[in-house]
């Protein structure tokens, strides 16, 4: 596995939610650079001692390239490793253009998202029968510009479940673009560092999350969560356990 490059995703805090094929990577690499604060850095415990940890924080894309660069053309192996799932908002895509565009070998593990360890803590389905199919993801705009079809209001439209990465220090503007569409009783959850030994879960609704936010003083580090399937009352059941529903997938 040397002269090689694996992005990991560390998964949304808990180091225990780290996958089986991204400990291995992190136990076998000699370059480790790992995404800052949003890591726990737990999941680099059982790294080798003589392994080269750098923080990616503190560097930008061509800083990092550089590091990668060097280690291999040592044949050594490099593990990326990423908060949540590399694949949401985990910045690779540049990354790995630059590594094609240098023939380095490269691999990406998966997983377990923010979006995930959010609804595991809710103890909530994002998607009940009747009430909501849909899972948006999606960011509001900020100093990453967004398609103008991207916008909260467009997506809210959909009245579906909405999970919001990066919004929280634009609380007010994002419940303001969210209410154009949502009722303002719309049950709404933010989660600050979910599975994490100190996470934090407030519960409101559009009408009142905003200021819940501002009590709390939460300005980062947070998943917003809204949709009647925070609170769904009474539901239909789906029909995968249904007594006289057959089908292939149970």
């Amino acid at each position: 596995m040397s002269g090689k490059v694996i992005f990991i995703g560390a998964g949304p805090g808990d180091p225990e939610l780290l996958t089986m094929k991204g400990y291995k990577a992190i136990e076998k690499a000699d370059v480790i650079i790992y995404a800052g604060s949003l890591v726990n850095k737990q999941v680099l415990d059982h790294r080798k001692e003589e392994s080269e940890v750098y923080n990616s924080a503190s560097l930008d894309l061509n800083q990092i390239i550089e590091i990668i660069e060097e280690a291999i053309k040592n044949e050594k192996l490099v593990a990326r490793v990423h908060t949540g799932d590399p694949s949401i908002y985990g910045a690779i895509g540049e990354q790995i253009r630059e590594l094609k565009n240098r023939n380095i070998e490269y691999e990406v593990i998966p997983g377990v998202s923010s979006v995930f360890g959010t609804a595991s803590v809710l103890e909530a389905e994002l998607t009940l029968p009747e009430i909501s199919q849909t899972v948006i993801i999606t960011r509001p705009e900020g100093r990453t510009p967004k398609p103008e079809d991207e916008s909260l209001t467009s997506l809210a439209s959909h009245h579906a479940t909405m999970c919001i990465f990066l919004g929280i220090g634009m609380i007010d503007k994002v419940v303001e673009d969210l209410s154009e569409e949502y009722d303002e009783n719309t049950p709404v959850a933010v989660v600050r560092k979910a599975t994490w030994e100190d996470q934090l879960i407030i519960k409101g609704t559009l009408k009142t999350i905003a200021q819940k936010v501002k009590d709390e003083n939460i300005t980062k580090t947070a998943m917003i969560i809204v949709g009647d399937v925070l609170d769904p009352g009474d539901f239909t059941p789906s029909k995968l356990y249904d007594k006289n529903f057959k089908h292939e997938y149970r």
